[in-house]
């Protein structure tokens, strides 16, 4: 049985996509929408992240209330794009750890290559959230999810902005236990891997580099 796919279609982010889009958009104006929607898309995505009750004392009287288990999640930032996720993820969840995970795709057999991996420690006790802009081919989000395994986590989720029906069949086929959350699932693929109509190279907006 295969994971779901999560389509967010909330008129706030798909506003804010639309946007992003727009290929006269500026550098600055890019990184700040990517933030914005990151954090809209971090409600949906932890909407059923555990809780446990504390004790607490209000104005009026003590009681139990409950809390989510912050630093038992970790955001897993696939570099370099990964980075634009993060910051707003980290506003809705301020007490996560952070992984990363270092790929790049080679430009002639588009195969994801590794070039660092570094996780927090215990991962077996800790909720994994994957965090990539773009599926495009799958196969640097296949790749790091490959990898994250290994540290066995207790469970993994793998977030986007866009995502092509390629990219989607190629991770679901690999990872069928991993959940998909994506704010547009767009047309195809282009001859170079892009997809379209998208957004251009999401690293290369976010950063100002060519």
């Amino acid at each position: 049985m295969t994971a779901p796919v999560h389509h967010i279609t909330h008129p706030l982010i798909q506003h804010k996509l639309t946007l992003m889009r727009q290929k006269d958009r500026s550098t600055n104006s890019f990184r700040r929408l990517l933030n914005e929607i990151s954090m809209l898309m971090a409600y949906e995505v932890t909407r059923d992240m555990p809780t446990q009750l504390i004790e607490i004392e209000t104005p009026l009287e003590k009681m139990q209330a409950p809390v989510i288990e912050g630093r038992k999640t970790v955001f897993v930032s696939i570099m370099r794009a990964g980075a634009g996720f993060l910051d707003g993820m980290l506003n809705v969840v301020p007490g996560a750890r952070i992984g990363h995970i270092g790929l790049y795709r080679d430009p002639k057999t588009l195969v994801a290559v590794e070039y660092y991996f570094k996780m927090p420690a215990d991962m077996h006790e800790r909720d994994a959230i994957v965090l990539d802009p773009m599926l495009a081919t799958g196969n640097s989000a296949v790749a790091a999810v490959d990898r994250l395994k290994e540290t066995k986590p207790k469970s993994i989720r793998f977030v986007c902005l866009l995502a092509a029906p390629e990219g989607l069949k190629n991770f679901t086929e690999a990872h069928p236990d991993v959940p998909v959350y994506t704010a547009a699932i767009d047309r195809e693929l282009n001859e170079h891997g892009y997809i379209v109509p998208g957004l251009g190279d999401a690293g290369d907006r976010l950063f100002g580099t060519k």
